[in-house]
């Protein structure tokens, strides 16, 4: 499996990093359409490194842009079989990535739009040690008749998503807060009225709290 790579930014501070959030962009774009949120959310996590890797594989649907999985059969197996994959590669990304930092297992966070979302989520849920927090936006959670017998460990997972969004509707992100709740998982939820599939102030001003939150003492 090719490791992954992609652009990096921070800490603003300058010094030591103390904390890494990887942040995980939707289908059709790459790490750049993501590292941007670094300066905004280093604000609230001055000694935090970001890296926004590139998904591994080429947009199946595009000339340009990458994937996490393929979404031409969205079949849920053949799905759950492609996040898997995805899973693997960005867990190797993190581990990689605090090992050249020089960080502890636990200092980190993910965080994910769209299909970044679904692959954050499903990756997070399963790893141990746990991430600080998931930040899940305009996503779904994937296989989650898995999850029960999955379940590695509990991180708190932030689920914000657009009322308005056609491209991944609200319903399935209330549908992951629900089944996460009922698996024990701690959850936060924004919904925000009239947000299409997009980032918008209110849903990035919680998630810098929320990250501010999980890293508070490292």
């Amino acid at each position: 499996m090719a490791e992954l790579d992609g652009p990096r930014w921070g800490p603003r501070s300058g010094g030591r990093p103390a904390q890494l959030v990887v942040l995980c962009h939707g289908i059709g774009a790459d790490g750049n359409d993501l590292i941007d949120l670094a300066p905004l959310w280093s604000q609230a996590l001055p000694d935090a490194a970001f890296a926004a890797p590139h998904a591994p594989d080429p947009y199946d649907e595009a000339p340009v842009g990458r994937q996490w999985f393929s979404i031409a059969d969205r079949t849920p197996a053949v799905m759950e079989a492609g996040v898997r994959v995805a899973a693997r590669a960005l867990g190797g990304f993190v581990d990689a990535e605090l090992q050249r930092l020089g960080l502890p297992a636990d200092a980190y966070a993910l965080m994910g739009f769209s299909q970044g979302a679904m692959t954050a989520l499903f990756a997070g849920l399963r790893r141990n040690p746990a991430p600080r927090a998931i930040l899940a936006y305009s996503g779904a959670l994937l296989a989650p008749d898995r999850l029960a017998a999955e379940l590695a460990t509990k991180p708190p997972v932030l689920i914000v998503h657009g009322e308005a969004d056609e491209v991944v509707p609200a319903a399935l992100g209330r549908r992951a807060e629900q089944a996460l709740l009922a698996a024990g998982v701690p959850v936060e939820s924004l919904y925000c009225a009239g947000l299409g599939h997009a980032l918008d102030d209110a849903g990035l001003s919680l998630g810098a709290l929320f990250l501010q939150k999980a890293f508070s003492g490292i």
